[in-house]
């Protein structure tokens, strides 16, 4: 008999949990950088879990980077910024709750203006006719949305950059702008609450959707930098008003 594919759902696990509570212990500052985890034994007595429990997570923590396994050593704090992995930004933002330290801000910028432009130009040159008539209806739904609905403007938003990453043919890139999509969305949704940056990004992705189908790099690059440029003023703005 085979075995089934698909296993029951389960509540979140107690190595989960564990896992939350060290991430935060980690980032917060709270364990310190190069500082010994107790030992497996004295981790399942004082939490009050099994070994297993305690083994599982730590492995987790250590994929993500934020500790270091070594045999007959133990467990001990990593500088998360030197080892950490990708998937340890989903925690990053988990952690903050989509707010960022400035240094992060800034990379995080500083990415964005680095890959988008090729990223719109790779999809120009290889987007397809279903993705174009996808970009469409992102326009038609922008286009009907009322501009109070800030959190639906905002999805979309996110909904066209997102495709945009796709339709690039990059199978990378959608995943990492996915990784940040907490805290895109928590920024964009502040700025869209000027109406008159809801129009102007309008205009852009309709620009931008215009390059794509007649398959324009050039545009496409030009297009997109000139959305990034506007977002970032208006975050700028926002950060010096806070």
């Amino acid at each position: 008999m085979l075995e089934p594919l698909i296993e029951p759902i389960k509540t979140d696990s107690l190595k989960d949990v564990f896992v939350l509570r060290f991430e935060e212990l980690i980032l917060s500052g709270k364990l310190k950088i190069g500082q010994k985890l107790p030992s497996e034994r004295e981790l399942a007595l004082q939490l009050r879990v099994s070994r297993p429990v305690v083994h599982e997570g730590l492995v987790e923590l250590a994929s993500r980077g934020l500790i270091s396994l070594k045999p007959r050593f133990g467990a001990m704090v990593n500088d998360y910024r030197k080892e950490g992995s990708i998937t340890l930004l989903s925690s990053l933002v988990q952690y903050q709750k989509g707010k960022l330290e400035p240094e992060l801000m800034e990379s995080l910028l500083q990415m964005r203006m680095l890959l988008e432009p090729s990223f719109a130009r790779f999809a120009a040159e290889n987007r397809t006719e279903e993705q174009i008539r996808e970009f469409y209806e992102i326009l038609k739904k922008e286009e009907s949305t009322d501009y109070k609905h800030i959190q639906t403007i905002t999805d979309l938003d996110f909904e066209f950059h997102l495709l945009v990453a796709m339709a690039s043919g990059n199978a990378v890139y959608p995943l990492l702008l996915n990784s940040f999509r907490q805290i895109y969305t928590n920024l964009s949704g502040q700025f869209f609450l000027d109406s008159q940056v809801i129009r102007v990004v309008h205009k852009y992705h309709r620009d931008m959707v215009q390059s794509l189908e007649i398959k324009d790099g050039k545009k496409a690059v030009s297009v997109m930098k000139a959305i990034l440029q506007h977002g970032e003023k208006h975050l700028r703005k926002m950060i010096n008003r806070e």
